[in-house]
């Protein structure tokens, strides 16, 4: 199949590349920083069509398009500091749009689109993907915009195959989010517990989901939506412990009230905003942090999907990256690793 990825130079995308080509496919990576699959190095990086383009270019993205079979859309404004708010929506929201332009001028009827659990909102305990949305903030309402902007056009062709996938917060060897924010603050003894610890957070491992995005290639007509996530799912404070252990560091029995964090984050936003510097801690960020954000997942399950990776070793793999004391340990992993099918 011959795939267009919008967004392919980031985290996910540069992942996703690596897959779609072990699995023969051929792949052109649309994105305004373009550059090869995470494994540039190897020759399959060379098998990669690069195109320098902005999604929301809609005569460029239509002609990059051209002679495509399927497109998978990763292009988007995630930030939590996005400026102006604005872009959301264009990114986003408009972003689709052109997507479906695009789509419809080169007769492409297979889309997959990475959403996010960020429309459900926060503190909803597991949520299934017959909830209702209730985002909380710009990213999760442009995000669910966007999936009705794909549905549309979907509903509009029987003979069109639209899978929309919604991933939990993902980490990964390279990402600079959450999850290594929180690494280096439990590496360099300056981690302070935030809230009680006790919310409950879904974690999908880059790895994985790139996986599974492969496999909604082959998505039947029609519109199937998929929550994504590596479970269990770990409270606050086991996933801080399992951190501790795997980086052999102690913990802090330090502790701050969840509404001291969120004040020394608007504190910090301020700051930001005068002096143009970015902070790992925000209002929002705290409030995230001490959030439930979980989902359910039994719609993945019946899709038959394994993956490759359990939760532990996927943090062992991410942390690596960065730690090299751990460098041995992933390895035996690469060893005893059995690709997958």
């Amino acid at each position: 199949m011959k795939v267009l990825v919008n967004g392919g130079s980031g985290f996910i995308g540069s992942r996703l590349i690596d897959v779609l080509l072990e699995r023969g496919h051929t792949v052109t990576n649309f994105d305004t920083a373009a550059s090869g699959p995470a494994s540039a190095s190897a020759p399959a990086a060379k098998k990669v069509t690069q195109i320098s383009g902005d999604v929301r270019d809609v005569a460029a993205l239509t002609a990059a398009a051209a002679g495509h079979d399927a497109i998978i859309n990763l292009a988007a404004a995630h930030r939590d500091d996005v400026e102006p708010q604005s872009l959301y929506t264009e990114i986003n929201v408009d972003g689709a749009r052109a997507v479906v332009e695009a789509a419809l001028a080169n007769g492409i009827d297979r889309v997959v689109f990475t959403s996010s659990v960020a429309i459900y909102g926060l503190d909803k305990v597991n949520p299934t993907e017959e909830n209702e949305p209730d985002p909380f903030n710009e990213y999760g309402r442009t995000k669910l915009a966007a999936e009705k902007v794909f549905i549309g056009w979907a509903e509009a062709d029987s003979t069109r195959s639209l899978a929309i996938i919604r991933p939990s917060v993902v980490f990964g060897e390279g990402n600079r989010g959450n999850v290594h924010t929180l690494a280096n603050q439990i590496a360099s003894g300056r981690f302070i517990q935030v809230g009680k610890g006790t919310n409950r957070k879904s974690m999908s491992y880059v790895g994985n989901v790139v996986e599974f995005l492969a496999d909604s290639l082959d998505t039947p007509t029609g519109v199937r939506i998929t929550n994504f996530a590596d479970k269990p799912d770990l409270t606050t404070t086991e996933l801080v412990t399992l951190l501790q252990q795997t980086l052999g560091k102690r913990g802090s029995t330090l502790r701050l009230p969840l509404a001291l964090g969120i004040a020394g984050g608007h504190v910090l936003d301020v700051v930001a905003k005068l002096t143009g510097r970015t902070f790992p801690i925000s209002a929002v960020r705290m409030r995230k942090f001490a959030a439930e954000t979980t989902v359910g997942t039994a719609r993945l399950a019946a899709t038959g999907f394994v993956p490759r990776y359990s939760l532990e070793e996927s943090l062992v793999r991410t942390l690596a990256a960065e730690f090299p004391q751990l460098a041995a340990r992933a390895a035996k992993l690469d060893e005893r690793e059995t690709p997958k099918p």
